[in-house]
């Protein structure tokens, strides 16, 4: 073997590395996208849980929407106050507000109110419940008690009650979304703390059908209906519907003759029948 025979294809190698490294290059100047470095600034100073409840699919998304004006920094609703101002400070505006937003259950349906028709002894899932026995409950629309919520809330906002009901703490809750999609009933909304009214049910069943699965149901007996402002509630398919767009006009006097309480006036975390006695006898 010659000195050549070994030196050609280093070559023929070399300049071929050479070519597509220039190739390579040159394609990087042309087609490189400039990104503001404020970008990484931003993202450092966000808590880093992209759990999307700005909107926005991560953190970094939400910090490119607020050098754009997109957004105000106040809509990341996780990031303490500190972490707030440095933000705002970082851009040079103001932190804003936005109207706080917790998750509300739509149930009061615990174990020592509402009927259980069949036990369920499969993977502790409400999900896995569900399709297999409709949850196990009389009524088909109350919560199972499985903790999926829980168990899906990055921000322990949520703990399970004695009688199997998850209970939101406000000052945790960042209105992710994450409960709202992992509940398997729906029972879960995001609303507004200045929403103070609340159907806590929302079974479908109308007098005794309804009551006899479980004591803390809506009835459909329109009381509520009668004593609220016009328009502000109505029944629909037996169940008592409030028109959130007429918040202007929530009363309390709407829940004074509710039978049942399943509706309620709600000030902070929701509170459900015997709840209180219930986890101090726990402690």
């Amino acid at each position: 073997m010659t000195l050549s025979s070994i030196l050609t294809p280093v070559a023929i190698l070399g300049g071929l590395g050479l070519a597509f490294g220039t190739l390579i290059a040159l394609a990087h100047w042309k087609l490189k996208v400039w990104e503001d470095p404020r970008i990484d600034v931003l993202s450092d100073i966000l808590p880093g849980a992209n759990c999307g409840a700005c909107g926005f699919a991560g953190c970094r998304a939400f910090a490119e929407a607020a050098i754009t004006g997109d957004v105000v920094p106040a809509e990341c609703t996780v990031m303490g106050e500190y972490e707030l101002e440095d933000f705002a400070e970082s851009l040079g505006v103001d932190a804003g507000e936005i109207e706080k937003r917790v998750a509300r259950l739509l149930c009061a349906g615990g174990s020592d109110v509402a009927v259980q028709k069949a036990e369920y002894y499969g993977v502790e899932s409400c999900a896995a419940a569900v399709a297999v026995s409709g949850g196990g409950k009389g009524c088909a629309w109350g919560c199972v008690g499985l903790a999926d919520c829980a168990v899906s809330c990055t921000f322990d906002a949520i703990r399970m009650s004695p009688f199997g009901l998850p209970v939101v703490e406000p000052d945790k809750c960042t209105a992710c979304n994450d409960c709202v999609v992992a509940c398997p009933l729906d029972l879960f909304v995001l609303m507004p703390m200045e929403q103070h009214l609340i159907v806590q049910c929302r079974n479908l069943l109308e007098g005794e059908a309804a009551t006899s699965v479980c004591s803390a149901t809506c009835n459909a007996c329109a009381r509520c209906v009668a004593d609220a402002e016009p328009g502000l509630i109505e029944m629909r398919s037996g169940l008592a519907v409030i028109d959130y767009d007429r918040i202007e006009l929530e009363n309390p006097a709407a829940i004074a003759r509710c039978p049942t309480n399943a509706i309620v006036w709600v000030d902070g975390a929701q509170v459900f029948p015997g709840l209180e006695l219930a986890e101090s006898e726990a402690r």
